[in-house]
């Protein structure tokens, strides 16, 4: 698994959970709605640091704990 599929996979994950929708996780997130979206439909596949970071202000989550997954530890060396 890559990282922009562990990320993905992640936030996918944290929606359902916490039954959060796009538009209520942008609202307490502020991070637009289709900056959502575009990190979960593949258009942006390279979301920065920060902005992982406001969504878990949004959730409530610390980025440690959104990043402290089995996809994470896994993840294969991107660099080949």
């Amino acid at each position: 698994m890559d990282t922009y599929s562990a990320v993905k996979e992640r936030l996918l994950s944290l929606l359902n959970d916490k039954r959060l929708s796009i538009h209520k996780l942008a609202a307490d997130s502020c991070v637009s709605a289709s900056t959502i979206k575009n990190i979960l439909y593949g258009k942006s596949r390279n979301p920065g640091i920060v902005t992982i970071k406001m969504l878990c202000d949004g959730m409530n989550i610390s980025i440690a704990e959104f990043f402290d997954t089995k996809q994470f530890k896994s993840l294969e060396q991107e660099l080949r």
